[in-house]
């Protein structure tokens, strides 16, 4: 049916895929990424949050980046209006995602206040990679649903284990949820421009580290994505500029000039000469036809 096709190239066949295959798929994805919610208890647990409070940030919040970013700031003794900040900066892409996915799930109006807290990286990515609109909601509901699941049971699991060890300190376990975000974010800088900012954005972070309050500088390094692309966006017209002066021709006149008395006509072939010659030549045979005419007129008359 036409409402069950997801909206594709133009030009680009969507090949079939089976439920089956997309289930395998989504399953995959869910239970991978699941799994590290298991590092995120740990890390909740040892920066000071209770087992409830942990419990309820998987619950309620369910944005991994997020959630590490707090519990991480927290953890480096941050200002908790600081460390809900960058969380709240980083879960801002989802609504991105949510006006992307709107269009291609066209869920029923009562089902998506539910279905926004599964908008994720990894249903949206699972969903947009589906060739068809049934393929990307089975794909987004398993993915979500799987996921959930896992990042749940896992974060409880993580953080009962925490208090069980102690000092989380102790053990290294306070690398784990950098470890984890580190391994899910490497694997999206596919440009230059990303690797540029990611880079950038180390810089600020470490160099602002140990003069600003933890947190801050997390939300400053921010800042290394539109300092990226001004840059970007100065080389890019700078190219034009280049492009644009080229085409001039070898007497120092641009190709492009309209006067007419230098333009080429085609109907004088090759061989011609200069367009110059051309336009001069044309207007002294047009007179040398004139006179021709007006010699013969006498002469009959």
């Amino acid at each position: 049916m036409a409402e069950q096709t997801a909206p594709a190239r133009a030009g680009t066949p969507s090949p079939a895929k089976s439920d089956a295959a997309v289930v395998r798929d989504a399953l995959g994805v869910g239970v991978a990424v699941g799994l590290s919610g298991f590092a995120f208890g740990v890390t909740a647990a040892g920066s000071g949050l209770t087992l409830l409070q942990t419990c309820a940030l998987s619950l309620l919040v369910f944005t991994g980046a997020s959630q590490f970013a707090l519990v991480g700031a927290l953890a480096a003794g941050g200002n908790p209006y600081t460390a809900a900040a960058g969380a709240f900066f980083l879960g801002v892409r989802n609504t991105f995602y949510g006006l992307r996915l709107s269009q291609l799930l066209a869920l029923p109006r009562a089902v998506r206040p539910f279905a926004a807290h599964w908008v994720i990286d990894e249903t949206t990515a699972v969903s947009l990679a589906q060739p068809t609109r049934r393929a990307a909601r089975i794909g987004f509901t398993v993915t979500g649903a799987t996921l959930y699941a896992l990042w749940n049971l896992t974060t409880l699991l993580g953080a009962l284990g925490a208090e069980a060890i102690g000092d989380t300190d102790a053990w290294g376990l306070d690398a784990a949820g950098p470890a984890v975000f580190l391994a899910l974010l490497a694997p999206m800088l596919t440009s230059t421009t990303e690797r540029a900012v990611a880079a950038l954005a180390v810089v600020i972070g470490l160099g602002l580290l140990p003069v600003l309050p933890a947190g801050v500088p997390v939300l400053l390094a921010a800042l290394a994505a539109p300092a990226v692309l001004y840059v970007a966006g100065r080389r890019s017209p700078a190219r034009g500029d280049t492009t644009d002066d080229a085409p001039h021709g070898t007497d120092g006149h641009d190709a492009h000039d309209p006067d007419p008395g230098t333009r080429t006509e085609s109907a004088t072939g090759p061989g011609t000469g200069t367009a110059t010659d051309t336009g001069d030549d044309t207007h002294d045979q047009r007179g040398d036809d004139q006179r021709g005419h007006d010699g013969t007129g006498q002469a009959e008359r």
